[in-house]
């Protein structure tokens, strides 16, 4: 979800796995020339998803690394499987109202610009929750913890899983 950490936290997991950081909406950003909000505007939802899913089905495709993508993304199918494909998925779960206590001053995200931004957030995790579960490996209850908390949780599993080695 919009607000849950998944850019923040991405970046510090990315230095302590040693793998390199992507977010798929600034690499969106970069590929249209403009900003998501300018470009959702102008062209709308699905072109953008379209875009969006051209930039997964790439970063997916390409090296290890630890990727954040927006928090639609698990809108489109295609993205829910090149994501589980590719590698470990993690959804850091946020309850709508911690969402929208992260975000209420958000004037950049366009599906928030609404005039019950609350109300919104609470029909997009009623939405998103099960295409979320659906493409994660793991889920992580995000609640307040600091994001080098949810860093060490994130590596945890994946060392219980064994999709990393154990520390010596």
């Amino acid at each position: 979800m919009p607000g849950s950490g998944k850019s923040t936290v991405g970046r510090q997991l990315s230095r302590r796995l040693g793998l390199p950081f992507f977010d798929s909406d600034h690499l969106i950003e970069q590929h249209l020339g403009c900003t998501i909000k300018d470009f959702f505007a102008r062209e709308g939802e699905a072109a953008f998803r379209d875009v969006e899913e051209k930039v997964i089905r790439d970063v997916a495709q390409g090296p290890a690394s630890v990727v954040a993508t927006g928090g639609g993304a698990v809108l489109r199918e295609a993205n829910r499987q090149q994501l589980r494909a590719a590698g470990k998925v993690v959804y850091l779960r946020s309850s709508p109202e911690e969402l929208y206590r992260r975000l209420r001053h958000d004037r950049v995200r366009p599906l928030l610009q609404v005039a019950d931004p609350l109300a919104k957030l609470r029909a997009m995790h009623a939405e998103r929750d099960p295409l979320y579960r659906e493409a994660a490996h793991f889920v992580i209850e995000t609640g307040r913890p600091s994001v080098p908390s949810l860093v060490n949780m994130v590596i945890m599993q994946l060392e219980l899983s064994g999709d990393l080695p154990s520390a010596p």
